[in-house]
């Protein structure tokens, strides 16, 4: 298959990501969602999203905080009103990681325009974390416990 930016590879691999239907609950994009919940390194790599294709220095696909899901983030996605303009979107098509979907994904849930907004919300309350975001912190928690419990021993 061949896409605007050159072949596609792998795009029939079942390891192609593809978008949730909605940014989950806990996704650092969501204006929504308690700030202060992922550690700082995870809000330290929004901003190398922003911009315009020539300068944004992030190249990784950006994929959902949820543990075992293997699905892109939607927060992600969504926040740009066209996901193409996102370099690591188009390298993601071209190298087979991320599904052809991913290129049309909108939604209307409440999302910040760029990730140094999502960033700066999500570090407000970072070394305080008010009772919603420890509620939250709480659920992934248990969720990532329960999904490294039923990996065989020798997966990483």
């Amino acid at each position: 298959m061949l896409s605007e930016w050159g072949p596609a590879v792998n795009q029939d691999e079942p390891t192609a990501a593809r978008p949730r239907k909605s940014p989950c609950g806990s996704c650092p994009y969501r204006t929504q969602v308690p700030s202060g919940i992922w550690d700082e390194t995870e809000y330290q790599k929004l901003a190398a999203y922003d911009g315009e294709i020539h300068e944004q220095s992030a190249t990784a696909v950006f994929m959902c905080h949820q543990p075992a899901e293997g699905h892109v983030c939607s927060g992600w996605l969504g926040h740009r009103q066209h996901p193409e303009d996102l370099l690591a979107v188009r390298l993601g098509i071209i190298r087979g990681d991320l599904d052809q979907t991913c290129l049309e994904y909108t939604t209307d849930v409440p999302l910040f325009e760029s990730g140094a907004a999502a960033a700066e919300h999500g570090m407000k309350q970072f070394l305080d974390p008010q009772a919603d975001a420890r509620s939250v912190i709480s659920k992934i928690t248990r969720k990532q416990a329960a999904t490294a419990a039923c990996k065989p021993h020798n997966e990483p």
